[in-house]
C-alpha cells in the first residue's frame, strides 16, 4: 500500500487540475464616478424586494400588480426559461458519474460457407444462436477539468437566466405601475373636461337666449358653440388615451383587452413617496440586469476552459460485464460469464487548428460579455441619475404649476364675478376659464409623471432598498 500511495496522490493531483482562467469580476473602476466611493458589487439580485408598489397606497394598483404577477404570459415564459437553464445545469453534472447501460440481446444467424479467408478453409454453413445480457460502463476521467468547467458554465448560465427572470418581474411591475398612473391622470383630466363642458354648455344656452333676443351678435354665440365643441373634442382625445392605457394594462396583466375594465377614479394630485437612492454599490448588487450580465461573463470564462481542455488527451475507462451464451437455458450460468475492462486515450493530431480557433472564439465571446457587463453598469448609473433628475425637476415643476393653478382659479372666479356684473365680456371670462382648465390638466399630467419617475427610480435601484 505504501508504494502505491504516491501514485494515488499523483492521480488525485492530476484530477484536481483545471485548465482555463478562473473567473474574476471585471474591473469597472474606470467607468464609475469617484465621488460615489465605488466598491465591487457582488450579485444580490435574488434578495427579497417586497411588494414595493404598496408604498403608493393605491388598492387598485395592488390588485393589478397581483394579477400581472399571476397571469402575465411574459413572466411565465421567463420562469420557463429558468427551469430550462436549471435542468441544463443538472444535466451537465451527469458527466461526473460513470455512464452505465444494460444491454440485452438475442439473435439467430446463419453463417456463410464461403467466407473470405487468406487460407482456403472448408467451413460448413451453419446456424448460430446468440443471447447476451451485458452491463456496459464508460467513464471519462476529468484530468483537465473539462467537466468541471462545463458544470461551471451551465450553473453560471442558470444564474444569469434566474437574474433575467427577476429583471422581468421588475420590468413587469414597473410597467404596470406606470400605465396605472397614466390612466389615473386621464381620469383627472376627464373629470376637469366634463366640468368645463357642463359650464360651457350653461353659458352657451345663456348666450343663445341673448342672441335670440338680439342682445348680442351672432359671432358671440358662434364662439360659445366653438368652445363647447373644442372641449368635447379634447374629451374624446383623453378618452382615447385612457383606453390605450387600459389596453396596455390588460396586456401586462394577461387579460383580453375587450373584457378588461378599470373603473374611473380621478384622484387628487399628491406628492409621490420619497425614495432614498442609497449607495451605488448596493444598487448594483440589486440590479438583476447587472447581475445577469456579470454571470454571463462567468459562463463565457468557463467556456474557455472547456475549449482549452481539447488540447489535452481524453482518458476514458470502459468496461463490460455480463453473460453470453448460445442457449437461453445456460445464459445465466457461470460458464457464460464474460467481462472486459481497460482505459482508452485519444489525443487530437490533425484538429489542433480547429481547437486553437475555438479557444480564440471563446475568448472573444468573453470579451463581448465583459463589454455587455460594462454597458449594463453604465446603463444602471444612467438610469439612477436620470430618475433622480426627473424627480427633482418634476417636483419643482409641480410646485410652480400648483401655484399657477391656485392663481388661475382665483382669477377665473374674479373674472366671472365681473362678467356677471357686466363689467367684462364673455370672451375675457372664457380666456380665464381656458387658462384654468389648461393648468388643471397640466397639474394632473405632472402628478402622473412624478409618480412614474418614482417608479423608474425604484426600478433603477433594483426594486428594493
Amino acid at each position: 500500500m505504501l508504494t502505491r500511495s504516491p501514485l494515488f496522490i499523483a492521480a488525485l493531483a492530476l484530477s484536481a487540475c483545471t485548465v482555463g482562467p478562473d473567473h474574476t469580476a471585471p474591473d469597472i473602476a474606470d467607468i464609475t464616478p469617484a465621488k460615489w466611493s465605488w466598491q465591487t458589487a457582488a450579485p444580490r439580485d435574488d434578495s427579497p424586494r417586497g411588494e414595493w408598489w404598496k408604498i403608493f397606497r393605491e388598492p387598485e394598483l395592488d390588485r393589478l400588480e397581483a394579477l400581472a404577477l399571476q397571469s402575465s404570459p411574459t413572466l411565465h415564459a421567463a420562469a420557463a426559461r429558468v427551469d430550462q437553464a436549471r435542468a441544463a445545469a443538472r444535466i451537465s453534472t451527469a458527466d461526473w458519474l460513470p455512464d452505465l447501460r444494460l444491454n440485452a440481446d438475442g439473435k439467430r444467424e446463419q453463417t456463410s460457407a464461403n467466407l473470405p479467408t487468406p487460407i482456403p478453409v472448408d467451413i460448413p454453413r451453419g446456424r448460430v444462436n446468440s443471447f447476451s445480457t451485458l452491463l456496459d460502463l464508460s467513464y471519462e476521467i476529468d484530468f483537465w477539468g473539462k467537466i468541471r468547467r462545463e458544470v461551471e458554465s451551465a450553473r453560471a448560465t442558470a444564474d444569469s437566466t434566474s437574474a433575467s427572470y427577476h429583471n422581468a418581474i421588475l420590468t413587469l411591475t414597473g410597467d404596470v405601475a406606470a400605465q396605472y398612473f397614466l390612466l389615473r391622470a386621464a381620469d383627472a383630466e376627464l373629470n376637469a373636461l366634463r366640468r368645463t363642458i357642463a359650464l360651457r354648455e350653461k353659458f352657451k344656452n345663456l348666450l343663445d337666449d341673448k342672441f335670440k333676443a338680439g342682445a348680442i351678435p351672432e359671432t358671440d354665440f358662434a364662439r360659445a358653440v366653438t368652445e363647447v365643441a373644442t372641449a368635447k373634442a379634447e374629451l374624446a382625445d383623453v378618452k382615447r388615451q385612457r383606453q390605450e392605457a387600459s389596453d396596455t394594462l390588460a396586456l401586462l396583466c394577461g387579460r383580453p383587452a375587450s373584457s378588461f375594465i378599470v373603473r374611473e377614479n380621478p384622484i387628487a394630485a399628491k406628492a409621490p413617496p420619497v425614495i432614498p437612492a442609497g449607495l451605488p454599490a448596493a444598487m448594483l448588487e440589486r440590479r438583476p440586469d447587472v447581475a445577469s450580465a456579470e454571470r454571463t461573463v462567468a459562463a463565457r470564462n468557463a467556456d474557455i476552459g472547456v475549449a482549452v481542455s481539447a488540447y489535452f488527451p481524453a482518458v476514458k475507462l470502459t468496461g463490460t460485464a455480463g453473460y453470453l451464451s448460445n442457449e437461453v437455458d445456460t445464459l445465466l450460468g457461470g460458464d457464460s460469464r464474460v467481462w472486459s475492462i481497460g482505459p482508452s486515450i485519444s489525443l487530437p493530431i490533425s484538429g489542433l487548428s480547429v481547437i486553437r480557433f475555438n479557444v480564440k472564439r471563446q475568448k472573444a465571446a468573453r470579451e463581448e460579455a465583459i463589454a455587455n457587463y460594462r454597458q449594463a453598469v453604465l446603463s444602471a448609473i444612467r438610469d439612477v441619475e436620470t430618475s433622480l433628475a426627473q424627480t427633482r425637476y418634476l417636483r419643482e415643476q409641480a410646485s410652480a404649476v400648483s401655484e399657477a393653478l391656485a392663481a388661475s382659479t382665483k382669477a377665473t372666479d374674479l373674472v366671472r364675478e365681473s362678467y356677471e356684473r357686466g363689467t367684462l365680456s364673455y370672451f375675457e371670462y372664457l380666456d380665464a376659464e381656458r387658462t384654468r382648465l389648461q393648468t388643471e390638466r397640466q397639474t394632473a399630467q405632472i402628478s402622473a409623471q412624478r409618480h412614474i419617475s418614482t417608479v423608474r427610480l425604484i426600478k433603477a435601484l433594483g426594486g428594493g432598498w
